[in-house]
C-alpha cells in the first residue's frame, strides 16, 4: 500500500485519534498536533480510551438485543477492539460495514481488517448519506429490511452545522427499520472555560476537520425518532460502565436509541 509521506501530510483527525489511543498509524504532523491538544487537555488520551470502551459496551448491547448488522460510519483507523471483533463474541454471524471518508484510513482498514463477505470497508461520507446508502458494497452487505445498528462514534463533532448533521442522521434513520439502534458519542465543551475551549478548537482548525463540540441539548437532537436506552444520554464514561480502567474520565456525551 502506498501512503503519503510525513512531509505531504497536515494533521488528520483520524490519525490524531489513533495517537491518543497509543496507536502507530500516524505521521509527524498528527503527533505534533495531538501533543498540542494534550497540553491543553492532558487527559485526552484517557478520554479517548473511555470512548472506545463505550463503543465496546454499546455494540455488545446491540448484539445482545438481537441486532446482527452494523454500519460504522466514521470508523477511522483500525485499532484494538474493532466492531467485528466485539460483536462476533456475541453473534459470530454478524455483518459489519466500516465507512470513512479519509482515503488513508480506508486503505489501512482494507489492509488490516479481515475483509470478507461479512466485513466490508467502504469509502463514504456521513455528509452525503444518500451516496453512502446507495454504495454497492453497502447494499450487498446490509439488508435494510432487517435491523441495522448505525454507529456514529466520535464523528459528529467533526461535522459543521453548515453541513446539517441532523439531516444526515435523519436520513440514515429513515433508511432503517423500527428497532434499529443508533449509537452516538459526541465531544462537548460543557463546563470548559471558553478561552481553553478556543485553544483546543484552534488546533483542529489546522487539521483535516474542524472541531464542533455541542452541548447536551444539541447532541440529544440526534436521537429524534428514537427511544433512548437506559441510562439515556450521559457522560461517555457513565453509559453502562463495567469497570474499565480510566472510565472516570470523559469529555463528551454518549447514548443509544432504538428507532421507533
Amino acid at each position: 500500500m502506498t501512503t503519503p509521506t510525513d512531509a505531504e501530510q497536515g494533521p488528520n483527525v483520524a490519525r490524531m485519534y489513533d495517537y491518543f489511543l497509543g496507536g502507530c498509524h500516524n505521521f509527524a504532523a498528527d503527533r505534533a498536533a495531538a501533543e498540542q491538544v494534550l497540553r491543553i487537555f492532558p487527559d485526552t488520551g484517557v478520554a479517548a480510551q473511555a470512548n472506545r470502551h463505550f463503543l465496546r459496551r454499546a455494540v455488545r448491547h446491540a448484539a445482545e438485543l438481537g441486532v446482527r448488522q452494523f454500519l460504522d460510519v466514521g470508523a477511522g483507523l483500525p485499532t484494538q477492539g474493532n466492531v467485528h471483533e466485539i460483536v462476533r463474541q456475541v453473534a459470530p454471524d454478524s455483518t459489519v460495514v466500516y465507512v470513512d471518508y479519509d482515503e488513508v484510513a480506508v486503505a489501512y482498514a482494507r489492509r488490516l481488517l479481515p475483509v470478507d463477505r461479512r466485513t466490508t470497508v467502504v469509502r463514504g461520507d456521513l455528509r452525503r448519506p444518500d451516496d453512502l446508502l446507495a454504495h454497492p458494497d453497502v447494499r450487498a452487505t446490509i439488508d435494510f429490511d432487517r435491523p441495522v445498528a448505525v454507529l456514529l462514534v466520535a464523528v459528529l463533532h467533526f461535522v459543521t452545522d453548515a453541513d446539517d448533521p441532523y439531516a444526515a442522521v435523519a436520513r440514515l434513520r429513515d433508511a432503517t427499520v423500527p428497532g434499529s439502534p443508533l449509537v452516538v458519542s459526541h465531544l462537548t465543551f460543557d463546563g470548559i472555560p471558553p478561552a481553553v475551549a478556543q485553544q483546543g478548537q484552534a488546533v483542529y482548525r489546522r487539521s483535516s476537520a474542524p472541531l464542533v463540540p455541542r452541548p447536551h441539548a444539541d447532541v440529544l437532537r440526534f436521537f429524534d425518532g428514537y427511544d433512548l436506552v437506559d441510562p439515556g444520554l450521559v457522560q461517555t464514561a457513565g453509559w453502562r460502565p463495567d469497570g474499565e480502567p480510566g472510565d472516570q474520565v470523559s469529555h463528551g456525551y454518549a447514548g443509544m436509541g432504538l428507532r421507533r
